[in-house]
Formats: structure tokens, sequence, C-alpha cells
């Protein structure tokens, strides 16, 4: 039979796993990995608007995308693509490649799928595909792993030069918490409430206006598991605040998954 461990030895052992657990997520290894991470992630993240030849400026931001698929499909939520466009003065949904300086190559683009019940939807650009990102394995995600998500926050103001925040997934919470008074309850959370019930991200980091569809990846691996929200989720959510939070939300990346399968 084999003799027991004694005391010291599994002092030792607990040291040890508590070092290797502690390496393994210290801030310092998150940002090793982004580090050679978001080099590979920015080509493929794109500003998102309408184009309009006789305005100025003629592309009109209207929040963050990115490539999925063949490369010429690109992912954002429903509620940044315009549901009207102004045939007459010829507006065109597009995109923004981003460049040097803040600038960056204008693309047209046209809706080819919509979950508004989620606030997804994808694009198809013309011309040369760009870098698609991976898109990570359903039921992969876990309470506390680490994260990043690049886009363009502010971008009207800020220019389009795309910017990486990092933080944790804090909470895998339902889209819609019921509320103690009837007063409480919206429209919107309603019907997330008898409808269309899902989970969602809740992560320890801050988004800004213009980041709504930023793809959320493994700051390792590169692989998108969610994209960020900033409005449909919030309506929801925090339907009982006075003021917003700090707090940012992810659709989910298999309800991605499921629109990119129906284009097949």
């Amino acid at each position: 039979m084999t003799p027991p461990i004694s005391m010291p030895r599994r002092r030792l052992l607990g040291a040890g796993a508590g070092l290797a657990l502690a390496g393994a997520l210290s801030p310092g290894a998150v940002l090793a990995d982004l580090v050679d991470t978001v080099p590979r992630i920015r080509p493929s993240v794109v500003a998102v608007g309408t184009f309009m030849p006789n305005r100025n400026p003629a592309f009109r931001f209207l929040g963050t995308g990115f490539a999925v698929g063949d490369g010429n499909l690109i992912a954002t939520n429903a509620h940044v693509v315009p549901d009207v466009l102004d045939g007459e003065r010829m507006e065109s949904l597009a995109i923004a490649v981003a460049g040097g300086q803040g600038g960056g190559t204008v693309r047209r683009a046209q809706r080819v799928a919509s979950d508004r019940g989620r606030d997804l939807s994808v694009l198809r650009i013309e011309g040369a595909p760009l870098p698609a990102l991976p898109l990570a394995p359903d039921s992969s995600v876990r309470e506390g792993q680490s994260i990043a998500f690049t886009g363009f926050p502010i971008g009207n103001a800020l220019g389009l030069s795309p910017v990486t925040h990092r933080g944790i997934v804090s909470a895998i919470t339902p889209i819609g918490i019921p509320q103690a008074n009837a007063r409480d309850l919206n429209p919107a959370l309603i019907r997330r409430l008898s409808s269309d019930r899902f989970e969602i991200y809740q992560l320890d980091a801050t988004a800004y206006p213009g980041n709504s569809g930023s793809p959320v990846f493994d700051p390792a691996s590169g692989q998108v598991i969610g994209v960020i929200n900033m409005v449909f989720v919030k309506s929801t959510k925090e339907s009982v605040l006075t003021d917003p939070s700090g707090i940012s939300y992810a659709i989910p990346v298999n309800y991605l998954r499921a629109m990119l399968d129906g284009l097949r």
C-alpha cells in the first residue's frame, strides 16, 4: 500500500499548484498574449456606417463590425445597421477599413441576414476579402476567463483607429431579470422575459458608444466568443437604473454562428 504523503509534502504540492495557477492567470500572462494577438485581430475589425457621396463627411460612422466566414461577411449588431437609407441622395450601407492617421478605405455593403431578437446582423462587402476571425466552439466560455475586445469607441470623435480593451467574463446571465414592481417593466423587458429568453455575457470591462458590434475574443487564441452590445442588452438588464453602469455585455457567438450557417 502506498504510504500517505506527509503534511510538509502536502503543503509543498499545494503551494506549487497555487503558483502555477497564479502564473497562468496573472495579468502579465494576459498582456503577453494580447501583444501577439491584437495585430492579428486589427485587420479584421471595421467601422460600420453609411456612405453618401455629397455629404461631409461622406462616411457616417455608426458602430463596429468584424470579418467572418469567407472574409466578405461582416458581423455587427442589428441596431447599428439603419433600417432606412436616403435613396434620393444615394446613401448606402458601407464599412470603413481602418488606415493610418485615423482614416480608412470605404467599401459598399449590403445586409444579408438579421436577427433582431438577438441584435445581430451580417453584411456582405464588395471587393477582396478581409482576414476572417475564427469563432470559438460553443459552450467554451467560463465565468472568470480573460477576454479582450477591439473596436472604435466614440469613433466620430476619436477617429477610426481600432482600440483594444481587456477584462473578464464576470457572469453568464439571463438577458432580462424579472422586476419586483410592475412599473419597472418596459416593453423590451417584457418581450425578453416572455418569448426570447437567452443568456448573455456580463463583462468586467468598459465599452463605449461606437463599440457596439466589436468582437470579444480570447486573448491567447484570438477566437471570438461574443459580440459587444451597448444598447439592446442595457435596455433590459439595466432598465431600472437612473444612470447607466460601467458594465458591458456581449451576445454569445453561437447565435452568430447559427446565422452564418443559414447563409450557406
